[in-house]
């Protein structure tokens, strides 16, 4: 019997870290940067007016105050994005919107507020101060400045300063190209009519998901029968495309476990895991392919996603690999087989640091893992948790 950590070590090895590919920028949100990224230009890339306002010379209103205001000509309206930049001349303002170049001769921009907002005459009620609501070029970065290191994770701002820099593609790691199927015949597609002794198929639609999550590329391969020649059939069309097959069910050591037939002796191993739900497992390469052959119950496989496959994934992908752990008391007792890490699904009050219990250990209560957001984790040491203890914690939803 392996260990849960042995396993997650041997799934693990079976990902090298993914090619750099070059992606637009809108497809590249969630990934890891493969190559730092340095600024062409600066930011921003010339002096502009941080306000709405007029754009004048300091000494053209320095005496300006409420009850003596200065009165200008508006010789010129400078709105964003006009691309000449006519000269200021003493005694003028130009009318000048946020994010327009400073004029050449202007040293300080009056909000509209302190005047009357005039276009072709202004009155100005304050004093300018020099740069003043002026946004300098290469303020927030230099040309040349690193503005992305490599392995940065790619968020919205991430890919909002690359856009701004000028960047219309990133180097970014690969998604792990993932192929997840689901056996049984047991399985009928949601909305089929079901038939006694049938059910719906729930795990791959749960693992294709749970791919996508982690940030992998996932491809659901439907309904493939307990029959070992059209299995092994199936995946030879398919798998070369892949990085991973996951599988779900066909692993135990009953009759017709088609995915344990068909892949032992070929290059993945079939091992009992110390683990409470999820103790089959297995794990290497058929066909070339690394393979993570996950147990058929949903929670087990939904269990053994988040602790063996998404770590893996999100390795290969550069990627943070692990999810928050945190400790919490739980608010009831438990127990737990002994020599064996229990994983029991709970709803954490980060607030309180309390987490509750959501339904028993069974591994086929799935309406108790949707309402759950964290794995509870118990050590192969421990059969009886009193209530109040204070036990590690996976988060598992945002």
């Amino acid at each position: 019997m392996l260990s849960v950590d042995q396993h997650r070590a041997a799934v693990a090895a079976l990902l090298p870290v993914t090619p750099t590919v070059r992606l637009p920028l809108a497809e590249c949100l969630g990934l890891a940067l493969a190559e730092p990224v340095s600024a062409p230009l600066p930011l921003p890339q010339f002096d502009n007016s941080a306000m709405d306002g007029y754009a004048v010379r300091v000494a053209d209103v320095a005496a300006a105050r409420d009850s003596t205001p200065v009165m200008l000509p508006v010789c010129e309206d400078l709105p964003a994005g006009r691309t000449d930049s006519p000269p200021l001349q003493p005694g003028t303002a130009h009318r000048i919107m946020t994010g327009a170049p400073i004029p050449p001769g202007a040293d300080t921009v009056v909000p509209v507020e302190h005047t009357d907002g005039g276009r072709y005459q202004v009155r100005i009620d304050t004093a300018g101060q020099p740069g003043a609501n002026i946004r300098r070029a290469g303020d927030d970065v230099a040309t040349g400045a690193v503005v992305l290191d490599a392995a940065t994770v790619l968020g919205p701002a991430q890919l909002g300063v690359a856009a701004a820099v000028g960047c219309a593609e990133l180097p970014v790691r690969r998604r792990v190209r993932v192929l997840v199927l689901s056996t049984g015949s047991e399985l009928v597609e949601p909305g089929g009519r079901l038939e006694h002794g049938q059910i719906y198929e729930s795990n791959g639609t749960l693992l294709t998901a749970a791919v996508r999550e982690a940030g992998g590329h996932a491809e659901q391969l439907h309904f493939v029968p307990d029959e070992v020649e059209q299995l092994d059939a199936t995946l030879a069309e398919r798998l070369a495309r892949f990085d991973l097959l996951v599988t779900s069910g066909g692993v135990s050591a009953g009759a017709y476990e088609v995915v344990k037939d068909a892949m032992a002796g070929h290059g993945v191993d079939f091992v009992t895991v110390a683990m409470q739900p999820g103790s089959p497992q297995g794990a290497g390469r058929y066909r070339g392919v690394a393979v993570a052959a996950l147990p058929g119950n949903p929670v087990s496989s939904s269990v053994s996603f988040e602790v063996f496959v998404r770590p893996a994934l999100r390795a290969a992908m550069g990627l943070p690999a692990t999810r928050p752990q945190r400790t919490a008391r739980v608010a009831a007792a438990l127990d737990s087989p002994s020599g064996k890490r229990q994983f029991r699904r709970g709803a954490l009050d980060s607030d309180s640091g309390v987490v509750t219990p959501v339904g028993g250990p069974g591994s086929h209560l799935l309406g108790a893992l949707a309402r759950s957001d964290c794995l509870i984790e118990i050590d192969e040491e421990t059969t009886a948790v009193p209530s109040g203890t204070v036990l590690p914690v996976l988060v598992t939803s945002p």
